[in-house]
């Protein structure tokens, strides 16, 4: 695979500058950023929870009986309070902002993983682009809120683009997608796509890594394991009810059109046709060369179709994006579509109070008549994505895009 290197583009540079700080901006002043509950400041909800998950591992207490800090339920695997136990070391107070700064260095490294998951070189410019479009995804609200909550969704997004950007026979490629998915289940849905592109070794490493994970935990709290993987797993309620905005999932596509009454049977149905459209895009697109949306596409389709998706688990729109900006190089046209992602995909609050604002698209109040496009916001950004991802296949398949800056035809035909 040839390096590509970004092209020396003033307006490059000059569009990623002026959307980096566009975005920065709306970030501090759409809301007070010290405003509890939603300033960007003021939160760090979920780090401490995962923070007492260690805490409670290391001093014997259940996981899962009894409610952790805000009155919320620990819902991660056992191995997960293992892989936190790190965060004892830093002070309960100090927790918050240090978790804060690792997510955005992490953040960074997934722009810098994307360039390179697409052929680019690693150089100084490079890294200046990686950086202001670093700071233009931190108003996507995904990882708005990933920062918000001191999620551990971009530390996921990073493991599994590592795994990609290993060459196919590498005996390291799967580990990453398996420990994700030892600490939160969703990325486990790599493995299909290991096993669709016949990457057998991959897949085995994959799945070894998970079985490890679920081991060890085992081994470290064997009644936390029982109570996890005999129960607790398949009580998905313990998150929220399917109807919350927030779930950005066909299931709570489902729940909100029809008030949380459609059948489980439906439900299944229509998550195991887009798992399997979405699976077989990614695949096309992969032997076409085009690497970053193949994975992207696959970590999309797993936020669609898992029962309960909240809206910070799509930070795959990151990689998206990386995607688009690297189509404008050659096409200034791709811009536009940069932009309607960024926009559709924003951070947006709305202040209902003095003290609480919501953020997203899918929580803003909804003008006549567009509750459904607004309250599905990302799942329907999810089908569009599809969508462009069949038409990269078929034109790359008729040799029609010969101008877009990509490694995508080196490989031969897609089918």
């Amino acid at each position: 695979m040839r390096s590509l290197q970004i092209p020396r583009s003033r307006a490059t540079v000059f569009a990623l500058s002026l959307s980096a700080v566009v975005a920065v901006t709306l970030v501090f002043t759409t809301v007070d950023p010290w405003l509890k509950k939603a300033g960007i400041l003021a939160g760090g909800l979920d780090v401490h929870i995962y923070r007492e998950g260690a805490w409670r591992l290391l001093h014997g207490h259940s996981l899962y009986a009894d409610e952790t800090v805000g009155g919320l339920l620990y819902t991660y695997t056992p191995f997960s309070a293992i892989v936190f136990m790190p965060g004892l070391v830093v002070p309960a107070a100090w927790i918050t902002d240090a978790f804060l700064l690792v997510n955005l260095g992490v953040l960074y490294a997934c722009v810098l993983m994307s360039w390179r998951l697409l052929g680019y070189r690693l150089t100084p410019r490079l890294a200046s682009v990686a950086a202001l479009l670093a700071l233009t995804c931190v108003f996507l609200e995904p990882v708005r809120t990933t920062l918000f909550y001191g999620q551990i969704n971009l530390v996921l997004m990073l493991l599994v683009l590592w795994d990609f950007s290993r060459p196919a026979g590498s005996r390291l490629r799967g580990i990453g997608v398996g420990v994700a998915a030892g600490v939160k289940l969703v990325p486990a849905f790599f493995v299909v796509q290991y096993l669709a592109l016949r990457q057998w070794r991959s897949a085995v490493t994959a799945t070894a890594a998970l079985a490890a994970t679920v081991a060890l935990a085992w081994l470290v709290s064997p009644s936390d394991s029982r109570q996890y993987w005999f129960s607790t797993f398949f009580h998905s309620e313990r998150i929220a009810p399917d109807t919350e905005p927030a779930n950005q999932s066909i299931r709570g596509v489902l729940a909100h059109l029809s008030g949380g009454g459609s059948p489980v049977w439906l439900w299944l149905l229509l998550a195991g046709m887009v798992a399997g459209a979405g699976v077989a895009i990614a695949v096309a697109l992969y032997r076409c060369g085009e690497r970053l949306l193949s994975v992207t596409l696959t970590g999309m389709t797993a936020c669609a179709v898992s029962p309960f998706s909240w809206g910070h688990h799509w930070v795959w729109f990151v990689p998206l994006l990386v995607h688009l900006v690297h189509r404008a190089q050659t096409r200034p046209g791709w811009w536009i579509a940069a932009a309607l992602l960024v926009i559709a995909t924003g951070a947006w609050t709305y202040q209902w109070t003095p003290d609480f604002a919501s953020v997203g698209v899918f929580v803003l109040p909804k003008p006549w008549h567009t509750e459904p496009i607004l309250e599905n916001a990302h799942v329907l950004v999810f089908f569009l994505a599809l969508g462009y991802g069949l038409d990269v296949i078929r034109r790359a398949d008729r040799g029609l895009d010969h101008t877009a800056p990509t490694t995508s035809l080196l490989n031969g035909s897609c089918r």
